[in-house]
């Protein structure tokens, strides 16, 4: 079973960054593809970064330009920065992961591991 470990969320005034990081252990598969989600009060869990196995990113388009998302695969770990934060980015932020390879790098149904979330709350 996996086991998260995420850290990073706060709140931050408008315009400011955080750095979000999420580590996984307790496990011996190999991941295809490690994502982080959000889900503001009301709305729908939406994807907002993605990397595969080989490095390849994939953004929503609300994000892009301001958010990077990362790994550190010897640790584990999965990071997204996130600069130029708006009002508009508070919500519970989550980590995933999938084994299966193929589909659309931010469909959440397609993601079978999930942390336990963190909040990011952006102030105007």
């Amino acid at each position: 079973q996996v086991q998260w470990m995420e850290s990073g969320g706060g709140s931050v005034e408008a315009g400011g960054s955080l750095r979000l990081s999420c580590t996984a252990s307790g496990y011996t598969y190999t991941f295809s593809s490690m994502a982080w989600f959000r889900q503001a009060p009301g709305k729908e869990r939406e994807g907002v970064a993605g990397i595969n196995s080989e490095g390849d990113t994939a953004y929503a388009d609300s994000v892009k330009g301001r958010f990077t998302i990362s790994k550190d695969n010897a640790n584990n770990t999965l990071y997204l920065q996130m600069n130029s934060l708006k009002p508009d980015d508070t919500a519970m932020y989550y980590c995933a992961a999938k084994i299966k390879y193929g589909g659309r790098p931010l469909e959440s149904s397609d993601f079978t591991y999930w942390g336990q979330g963190t909040q990011v709350t952006v102030s105007s």
